[in-house]
């Protein structure tokens, strides 16, 4: 027997442009799964569920609005501690492919930015989801072109929100390829995720932009948000993340192989990031998988 994530045959068809089910329901029974199609998302009277988008792991409230951008990102919403018995779960897959032309044009270029972002699972707060809670009612009820038209309206909302959004799973897990708003930033990222495993300093990737290892320090954080040492950390998680889930191997071969040199600090990092141990990681994500 083996443990899979359930890659989903979701109702949508080629002639489809896009699939909306509304669902009631006393508890979240679904197991862990992945689908080629976007999806969007929400549920409501959901507090105490725990989410799972790649990496990310954490329990949400009463209201909860997800976009997931990638066909190959895990997730799955659990019981965990949602008491509700009147769970209410919309849910809307479209295939990128109806919108690749027009993801092109300037008018969809906020839109274009909102789906890269989503190939790591996007979370909308709920300030966001009060705005845009009417557009999901009116979808919910709609069919035919009224249900394309409300539903691109619904796009174009949330894309004015992408700031307030929150990012899901890292990159290295959901193995996405987010593109960043500069060149300097893309060569440093690339640079990092090619020796990941190897001791980097400060002063190597300053060099490959050419800048004083001061002004790096400035421009990363300023474009980034972050620190650079919290972004390397990351991007090591990620990848230790990814081998929990789809490895055998043990926690210390996959702390030293994703370039942590002590087991004990990496067993803290992670719980510092992840609200849980590296076992109970891994024992979380094969509690939801399948068995085939």
């Amino acid at each position: 027997m083996m443990l899979e994530v359930l890659s989903e045959i979701t109702p949508l068809s080629d002639k489809d442009f896009l699939y909306i089910v509304e669902r009631n329901k006393s508890e979240f029974t679904y197991p862990l799964h992945h689908h080629k199609e976007y999806e969007l998302n929400f549920i409501e009277n959901g507090a105490g569920a725990r989410r799972i988008v790649g990496d990310n792991i954490e329990e949400i409230g009463n209201y909860d609005l997800v976009f997931i951008g990638s066909e190959d990102l895990e997730h799955v919403w659990e019981q965990w501690n949602c008491t509700s018995k009147s769970i209410r779960e919309i849910t809307i897959q479209f295939s990128p492919e109806v919108l690749s032309s027009l993801i092109e044009t300037n008018q969809f270029e906020r839109i274009k930015t909102m789906f890269n972002m989503a190939k790591n699972g996007l979370s909308f707060p709920i300030e966001v989801i009060i705005r845009v809670y009417h557009k999901i009612e009116e979808l919910a009820r709609s069919k035919g072109f009224e249900a394309v038209i409300k539903f691109l309206e619904l796009l174009d909302e949330l894309s004015f929100y992408i700031d307030d959004a929150k990012a899901l799973s890292s990159s290295s897990f959901a193995k996405s390829d987010v593109t960043p708003d500069s060149r300097r930033i893309e060569k440093v990222r690339k640079y990092i995720s090619e020796h990941y495993t190897e001791k980097i300093r400060l002063a190597q990737l300053a060099e490959i932009v050419g800048m004083s290892t001061a002004a790096f320090s400035r421009f990363f954080k300023l474009r980034t948000g972050g620190s650079l040492s919290d972004y390397i950390i990351n991007i090591r998680l990620g990848y230790a993340t990814r081998l929990l889930v789809d490895s055998t191997m043990s926690i210390a071969e996959i702390c030293y192989s994703c370039g942590f040199n002590n087991l004990s600090n990496f067993n803290r990092i992670f719980k510092s990031k992840k609200d849980c141990s590296p076992k109970e990681f891994r024992n979380i994500y094969h509690k939801n998988k399948v068995i085939v």
